[in-house]
């Protein structure tokens, strides 16, 4: 069984050799500029894990383990376009190097690349993996299309949240891992209860996510604390305080939602007061571990060796237990 280590060093040597040499360069440059900013590329280190507990053999899953990391990245080019962001991973964002219209087309050559990988996968499993994909490809359209609109509405309820991102954020990873024990060999059980590793494991990771956007350390969290408050993102934070607020609570919290002026640690302080008073962090806490357990209860339960189950275990927890 490979280390995780391992196995980040194989991936990040894989992506630094992808080569993009047809024509118009224009049009493949982008691509490799957002594959070279880099990332963690987890997402792919777990497709490589998961085909190692139930094959020593990974080789086979290389290439669609590539697939998943250039669609991955294929998302955030097109979130950065529809979000304005300015920068990704301390770098300029693609549309702002160069244009909106070059990043929605190197975009679209990044979703059929990343489909040319991922049909790379072995003939028998071909079909399989090629539906798991695009199950998953399009379960992440529906979770954008979710959160855009959640911007805005102002009755967005906790369940809506949940859902939106499993769509937008879990499936991937859990895709990530199911593509891998499919490839791998694994039995439907194993390969499914992966997949549930995986969206339990997401789900966690995105409320932890909101949770250090609200009372993270700023030098480990790796940006400025109060950002969700700011822009008056739904997250599991906002929805379950409207959910909780008593009358006058409300009030308050309509007041600092609806308000266009104002001065932002004023505002980041007033809302995570009324956090505090309704014991929103306890209770989000609560719910990551809660998630955390049932991913922990799916890895469990796969039928091979548990000393091969412990890696998984240490990305989970490598994911998951930043600093709070």
């Amino acid at each position: 069984m490979y280390s995780f280590k391992e196995t980040l060093n194989r991936i990040e040597n894989e992506v630094s050799q992808l080569r993009f040499s047809r024509h118009p360069q224009s049009l493949y440059a982008p691509i490799e500029y957002i594959l070279e900013i880099g990332g963690k590329r987890i997402r792919p280190a777990l497709t490589l894990l998961a085909c190692n507990l139930f094959d020593e053999d990974v080789d086979k899953a290389i290439l669609p383990a590539l697939g998943i990391e250039v669609f991955h990245n294929f998302t955030l080019l097109h979130d950065d376009l529809m979000d304005q962001a300015d920068k990704r991973r301390n770098r300029p964002t693609v549309h702002k190097v160069w244009n909106a219209n070059t990043a929605i087309l190197s975009g679209d050559a990044m979703m059929i690349y990343a489909y040319q990988l991922i049909a790379e996968a072995p003939s028998k499993k071909l079909s399989e993996v090629i539906n798991l994909f695009s199950k998953t490809a399009l379960e992440i359209c529906e979770g954008q299309q979710l959160d855009m609109e959640f911007e805005t509405r102002d009755d967005v309820t906790v369940a809506e949240y949940i859902e939106m991102i499993r769509l937008k954020t879990a499936v991937l990873l859990a895709c990530s891992l199911k593509l891998g024990a499919i490839i791998g060999g694994a039995s439907e059980k194993d390969a499914s209860l992966l997949y549930d590793f995986g969206i339990q494991i997401g789900l966690a990771f995105q409320l932890q996510d909101d949770l250090l956007d609200v009372y993270g350390n700023p030098e480990t969290f790796g940006k400025n604390i109060g950002g969700d408050i700011l822009c008056n993102k739904k997250t599991f934070l906002l929805t379950n305080a409207y959910k909780l607020a008593n009358t006058n609570q409300l009030d308050e919290l309509n007041r600092w939602m609806n308000s266009r002026e104002f001065i932002a640690s004023e505002k980041i302080s007033a809302i995570t007061q009324l956090y505090d008073k309704m014991g929103i962090r306890k209770l989000t806490e609560k719910k990551i571990q809660d998630f955390f357990a049932k991913g922990m209860e799916a890895l469990e339960s796969i039928s091979t060796e548990s000393s091969k189950k412990v890696i998984l275990k240490e990305v989970a927890n490598n994911l998951m237990f930043r600093e709070v």
